[in-house]
């Protein structure tokens, strides 16, 4: 008789609880799985997923207008919410099934409800106690709301997927990716939107130049943005209106008010408290290089720990765990050159060290940048711009950092990010012959620094 009931159980069934189990389990272990909201975590189901649909959806009415420069007399009557919510409902519905075949097929037990951890090596869901060699928690973030006056009217971005009514008036308050995305799908669908930050940019930690081009191309697209600000009341009208009492005195009213003000670990009713696992301040799991926490049957992955909150990264957090403890490998994940995306209006792309940071570890930096406006709007008419930019280390002629403002700067920058992953120098970039007519071109005929 087998001393556990499985050999690993994974708590959370995430991007990167479900590869992990996966992995484990077509390897032969015993793989025991807990999931109590939905398959595929918030990445499929209430992030990346239906927010990249949403971006599409809302950047159609854009294409509708440039699309006159070119001769064609499309004419829009009129933005249909319900069609976008269901369509975006039925593809996630889709996804959690494809998801829940994968764990079957790979011969993980799910087990559906809430798991808590009774101890080392015992879980409990939905009464049932379950005994497991190692106990892997994969549960994700969760959105923070502060408390003040009101809160309780705001939504979060668990809730905005599923509104039964799309707003006329929408406020949207944060500074980072998540709320300067969602301020974009509001105006591109056509409400009245505003984005409010308490700082004097949005986007902290992206390069200080990005940040204010960014600024300035989201602000043409209809966004009211105000920084410096932020809501201290929050009243609901009798007509279910809402009215923000700003901190600069002013009064907002709006439909809906969606707070992105940042994510912690969920770790809320874990059952933490039964094992000796350190957590920090925000409640994240402390974990070594090994995704080991202080308890030694338990480890953790993903957005519970709080190092880098990307899908990918979790996934790739996951395969190492599995790799290292069933298929005796010693496989560390390299943080280092993480490209990434935000999915505002235009897009931003970025991979590797923004000025300032290249500044202060390097003593010797050049900077390459282009600004232009793209081939599209010569007869678009539209006045969107681009941005790219180019950090160079002149000592040894390494590129350190790489960034971009302009349609599909994702989609370019992740092939970018392969090129300093290989320690690319300018020089590679410079004998790098461009295809023409692109966009991506800029980046190997940028030939002198900027002054």
């Amino acid at each position: 008789m087998a001393e556990f009931d499985f050999d690993l159980f994974v708590i959370g069934a995430g991007s990167g609880g479900v590869r992990a189990g996966r992995m484990a389990a077509a390897m032969g272990v015993k793989v025991g799985m807990a999931e109590d909201r939905y398959m595929g975590g918030t990445c499929v189901n209430v992030g990346c997923v239906p927010k990249k649909l949403f971006v599409y959806g809302s950047h159609y009415h854009e294409d509708f207008e440039n699309a006159a420069g070119y001769g064609w007399n499309v004419q829009a009557n009129g933005f249909d919410w319900p069609t976008l919510r269901d369509n975006k409902t039925k593809e996630i519905e889709r996804l959690n099934g494809i998801y829940r075949n994968m764990l079957k097929n790979a011969g993980v037990n799910l087990i559906e409800g809430r798991a808590r951890i009774t101890g080392p090596n015992s879980v409990e869901v939905s009464g049932q106690e379950y005994s497991a060699e190692r106990i892997l928690i994969a549960t994700g973030g969760w959105p923070f709301v502060p408390e003040f006056e009101g809160s309780e009217h705001a939504i979060t971005s668990n809730e905005v997927f599923y509104l039964d009514e799309f707003p006329k008036r929408a406020l949207v308050v944060g500074g980072g990716y998540i709320a300067v995305e969602f301020a974009g799908i509001f105006a591109g669908l056509g409400a009245e939107t505003s984005l409010i930050y308490r700082g004097d940019m949005f986007l902290r930690g992206f390069d200080e130049e990005v940040r204010r081009f960014t600024a300035e191309e989201v602000a043409k697209k209809n966004v009211n943005l105000r920084f410096n600000n932020n809501i201290s009341k929050i009243e609901k009208q009798s007509d279910g209106s809402l009215l923000a009492y700003m901190t600069d005195g002013t009064v907002l009213e709006a439909d809906t008010i969606l707070y992105a003000t940042g994510r912690v670990p969920n770790v809320t009713d874990l059952g933490l408290e039964t094992v000796n696992v350190e957590q920090q301040k925000n409640g994240a799991i402390v974990v070594n290089d090994n995704f080991e926490t202080s308890e030694p049957s338990v480890y953790a992955i993903g957005d519970v720990i709080d190092r880098v909150q990307l899908t990918p990264v979790a996934l790739a957090e996951g395969m190492a765990l599995v790799r290292n403890l069933f298929g005796g490998q010693d496989q560390k994940v390299d943080y280092d050159l993480i490209a990434t995306a935000v999915f505002c209006q235009p897009n931003i792309g970025t991979v590797g060290l923004s000025e300032e940071q290249a500044r202060e570890q390097y003593s010797n930096v050049d900077v390459y940048k282009s600004s232009f406006r793209a081939m599209k709007h010569t007869l678009s008419g539209s006045d969107e711009k681009t941005f790219m930019k180019m950090l160079v280390d002149r000592d040894t002629d390494k590129v350190l950092g790489i960034h971009m403002v302009g349609a599909d700067a994702g989609e370019i920058i992740q092939g970018m990010a392969v090129a300093l992953k290989a320690g690319a120098t300018k020089a590679v970039f410079d004998s790098t012959i461009g295809i023409h007519p692109t966009s991506a071109e800029e980046f190997v005929t940028m030939r002198e620094p900027a002054k």
